[in-house]
C-alpha cells in the first residue's frame, strides 16, 4: 500500500474514533459506579415532601450497561417494607454532564452531579404535573457528609424556593434494605407516576 494511502486510511480511522460516542464508564464518570447511601432530600411538590418524611433509609447501586449508559437500582425503606426501583439510568450529556433518564423511554428527568467531592452524589430531579417541580436527593458513600456539603445542599434547596429547614435527613433507625440484599423487596412498576422513595417519586415517573 502506498504511503499516501496509509496516511489517508489513518486519518479516516482517527476521524471515526473521534465521532464515536464517549464511554461513560471508562473515561468520564467512573466515580459514579458502585453503591451510594441515602442521606437527605428536599422537594417542591407537597406529595414528594410527604414521601421524604416516610423514608427511614435507602441506597442505590449504579452499574454499567454499555458504553453510554449506567443503570440505577434503588432500594428504600418505607414503614416495614423495602421497596425497589430500577426504572432510571444515567447517560452522558453535552459538556460531560450526567443526565438522569427514564430507562425505557430515554426521557430526561434531571441531572446527577457530585456535591463538593466524589464521595457525595446529588440528584436533581424534575417532574411535570400541572407545572414543573424539582426535588433534590443527596447520597454519600458512607452516609456522612461534611458541614460544607450540608451548607451547599441548603443553598441548592433555597435556589428551588425552599427553606433550609425543608431539607429532610433520613433517620436510619432500622435497616430493612441491607446492602446487596434483594430479598423482601417489592418491585415498582416501570413508569409509575406515584413515588415512595427518592428517585421513585420522580423516578417512578422515573
Amino acid at each position: 500500500m502506498a504511503p499516501s494511502s496509509i496516511l489517508i486510511l489513518t486519518a479516516l480511522l482517527l476521524a471515526a474514533e473521534s465521532t464515536a460516542p464517549p464511554s461513560l464508564v471508562n473515561t468520564s464518570l467512573p466515580w459514579l459506579l458502585g453503591t451510594w447511601q441515602y442521606v437527605a432530600g428536599a422537594a417542591q411538590l407537597p406529595q414528594h415532601l410527604v414521601e421524604l418524611l416516610l423514608i427511614d433509609h435507602g441506597h442505590l447501586h449504579i452499574e454499567p450497561s454499555n458504553g453510554e449508559e449506567l443503570l440505577i437500582t434503588q432500594h428504600v425503606a418505607v414503614g416495614d417494607r423495602c421497596l425497589s426501583n430500577n426504572s432510571t439510568s444515567i447517560r452522558l450529556g453535552a459538556n460531560g454532564t450526567a443526565l438522569l433518564q427514564h430507562a425505557k423511554t430515554q426521557r430526561t428527568l434531571g441531572t446527577v452531579t457530585e456535591l463538593g467531592s466524589e464521595d457525595a452524589l446529588l440528584i436533581q430531579h424534575h417532574v411535570q404535573k400541572e407545572g414543573t417541580y424539582s426535588a433534590l436527593y443527596l447520597y454519600a458513600r458512607n452516609r456522612t457528609v461534611s458541614s460544607e456539603q450540608k451548607e451547599e445542599l441548603g443553598r441548592r434547596a433555597e435556589s428551588l424556593g425552599l427553606s433550609r429547614g425543608a431539607v429532610i435527613y433520613a433517620p436510619w433507625r432500622k435497616e430493612l434494605c441491607k446492602m446487596g440484599e434483594k430479598e423482601r423487596t417489592e418491585e415498582r412498576k416501570d413508569g409509575e407516576e406515584q413515588g415512595t422513595a427518592p428517585l421513585s417519586t420522580t423516578m417512578g415517573s422515573l
